[in-house]
């Protein structure tokens, strides 16, 4: 049997509250999480795009990517390979396969002819989103993108692999404590699914139009570790990196930074790295700083992390409220030693946030999100 037996699964998701039932069955879990987000985004923002002419939507971009795509279309369509034959094997598998049909499917929906990107850099997947979006609209190429992430990975063969990797949790019989970053008794990351969309706009569109800012994105960047394809470079030089190319990016100094949503996966390796970074990145200002991993409310959801971590980041700009690393009982010192939130969100005026996404193969991306000031 499975060492692992606990996931953060979506349930009672019902994807005809996205799309019709017919297109439901033509596409993979990955698509229709990335639907429903999108669509929710959409309306958020109070965008109708229904009303704008082809010329308008021709400067509305899409980026939403993902780590793996449809993945259980090659399970499937295997089982049905060789019980019925080549001739029942869906026409619509390699669609619903393809990582880049969750960003297409939402180009389609709204007529959106701009450009359409899928990115997939392992668990720095959707933070690139935003660099991608950000860089786009530098550009002036495009006024709005739709930037985050999809995944729905939770199959056999992958429970497997990661379980025998040593990377997933293995307390099964208290899942809501599996995910427990920084802490000493972490034994690695709980396995999830979902996605997010953030909808991204030039300040000039978004105020003509007069929409609710939420926050602004101020910077970017991209580094590499080049040292393993699943654990970090242990001396964080390249995470590093990451974060102080954002900042330069961004043109603020590091005491500028209020609050971090860590990439904080839970595994020995990954939080260990990341503390040193910070650390490195941010001198004396790191113990000033409010740190908290997402993840260890809602797992650790791959390409889709860093659109989770962007919203963290937003809502702690626009309410106030920082949210906390749950079950930091026992911080792991003396590595672990800065200020994670545990326990409970904090209150604490937050002006600019930090989200760092690291990736499997050493990929780092990082974001920095700031309050708008008109």
């Amino acid at each position: 049997g499975f060492d692992v037996r606990i996931a953060a699964e979506v349930k009672d998701f019902d994807p005809t509250q996205a799309m019709d039932r017919k297109m439901a069955r033509r596409m993979s879990r990955f698509i229709h999480f990335a639907m429903a987000a999108g669509k929710e985004a959409v309306a958020d923002a109070g965008l109708d795009f229904s009303e704008w002419e082809p010329e308008r939507r021709d400067r509305v971009a899409v980026t939403v990517n993902t780590g793996g795509g449809g993945q259980e279309q090659v399970t499937l369509g295997e089982e049905v390979l060789r019980t019925r034959g080549p001739g029942q094997v869906s026409p619509f598998a390699i669609p619903a396969l393809s990582a880049s049909m969750g960003a297409c499917h939402l180009s389609m929906e709204y007529g959106l002819t701009g450009p359409v990107i899928t990115q997939s850099a392992a668990c720095a997947t959707s933070v690139i989103a935003f660099l991608d979006g950000l860089r786009m609209i530098q550009r002036g190429e495009v006024d709005v993108v739709l930037a985050g992430g999809s995944e729905a990975p939770l199959l056999p063969v992958a429970f497997a692999a990661l379980g025998n990797m040593g990377a997933l949790s293995k307390r099964n019989d208290e899942p809501q404590k599996a995910s427990r970053p920084f802490d000493r008794q972490r034994d690695g990351f709980l396995y999830g699914e979902g996605a997010g969309v953030v909808i991204l706009e030039s300040a000039a569109h978004a105020m003509a139009r007069g929409a609710t800012i939420q926050a602004e994105v101020i910077g970017a960047s991209l580094t590499a570790d080049a040292f393993h394809i699943s654990a970090p470079d242990p001396t964080g030089r390249g995470q590093c990196m990451a974060m102080l190319k954002a900042m330069k990016d961004a043109g603020i100094a590091p005491d500028e930074i209020d609050y971090i949503a860590a990439h904080g996966t839970s595994t020995p390796l990954n939080d260990v790295t990341e503390t040193r970074a910070i650390k490195a990145a941010f001198g004396e200002h790191a113990r000033k700083l409010a740190i908290s991993a997402p993840k260890s409310m809602v797992g650790h959801m791959l390409g889709s992390a860093g659109v989770v971590g962007a919203m963290a980041a937003i809502g702690a700009i626009r309410e106030g409220i920082i949210p906390p690393t749950i079950n930091l009982e026992e911080p792991d010192l003396p590595e672990c030693d800065l200020d994670y939130v545990p326990l409970v969100a904090r209150r604490r005026r937050v002006d600019t946030a930090m989200i760092n996404g690291f990736g499997f193969g050493g990929q780092n991306a990082v974001a920095i999100f700031r309050r708008f000031e008109a």
